[in-house]
């Protein structure tokens, strides 16, 4: 295992995991974030250099203060050996932590499951459509309603943000979102009284996440608008223009799909690790081909 640390070889990695897309959004997106300066703190593991078998990217231990923060202590995956990502699995990652791992290839769940029971520890695991826009400079452009304006969001809007994501509503939430809004791209939308109505963020991995409208504000194409400009302004700065969609959200891919997006071929699993779950690993079942509502 080597932890790169050396400005060219990251940026040389950067190269090598652009020419292997879709497989490598999570790691690729983590890696610009490091290049660009680093502002969520991760550091990146290999199993050797140049011809690496498998990259593991992982909170930095100067910012990994909180062994019960799954927010923070976050980890993407990529290989082209899976043995090689078993090894990184079960030497890299603090499994006496509460974290998330993440990543788009067969395998990455079978592999953490297996580890898991060897460690008696216990994983709940949740499956995602992966959407990327192979030109976002293509969309078309899209007109907002006068009535409302769009902005950024600002610290002053969190406790809102915090509230209405379904995995948020306490403090170590509170600190993660904050954390994105300071430091990663997003656009939302204000109402007349400058209060925000809909909005979606990005992620340390470069992803398009935490899309939110109000519910009394649904149905006016705030969500179209927002997926639209923020797709543009990570394809701007160079980002893959990508998210992650719940598998039985069918306005949601409908809208991915409308506005150009591709759905990847292999599933986006999320496996969560806390020392407070006390439930059995679950796999969240995938719709039959063709039952999605038209």
């Amino acid at each position: 295992m080597l932890i790169l640390t050396c400005t060219s070889k990251l940026r040389l990695l950067e190269g090598t995991l652009r020419r292997r897309l879709p497989e490598t959004l999570p790691v690729l997106g983590a890696v610009m974030t490091i290049n660009r300066g680093n502002p969520a703190g991760y550091e990146v593991l290999v199993d050797s250099w140049p011809e690496f078998k498998a990259v593991l990217t992982r909170p930095h231990r100067e910012v990994t203060s909180d062994d019960s923060d799954f927010y923070t202590n976050r980890y993407t995956a990529y290989y082209r050996d899976l043995g090689a990502y078993r090894a990184l699995l079960g030497s890299a990652v603090n499994w006496s932590q509460a974290f998330c791992i993440h990543g788009l290839q067969d395998g990455v769940y079978e592999a953490s499951r297996d580890i898991s029971e060897a460690k008696e520890v216990q994983l709940e695991v949740s499956r995602y459509f992966t959407y990327l826009h192979p030109d976002p400079s293509s969309m078309p452009e899209i007109r907002l309603d006068p009535a409302v304006r769009l902005s950024s969001l600002d610290i002053s809007h969190i406790d809102l943000v915090n509230e209405t994501w379904g995995l948020g509503g306490n403090d170590r939430s509170r600190r993660y979102l904050t954390s994105l809004i300071r430091y990663f791209p997003h656009i939302c939308i204000l109402d007349a009284a400058s209060r925000p109505v809909s909005w979606i963020l990005s992620d340390p991995f470069g992803a398009m996440r935490h899309g939110y409208t109000l519910p009394q504000h649904r149905g006016r194409g705030y969500n179209g608008v927002l997926n639209n400009l923020l797709a543009k302004r990570l394809h701007t700065l160079g980002y893959p223009s990508y998210g992650h969609v719940a598998l039985d959200n069918y306005p949601m891919q409908r809208l991915q799909e409308r506005q150009g997006f591709q759905r990847q071929p292999t599933f986006c699993h999320y496996i969560l690790h806390h020392a407070a779950l006390q439930r059995p690993p679950t796999l969240t079942p995938s719709p039959a081909p063709g039952t999605a509502p038209a």
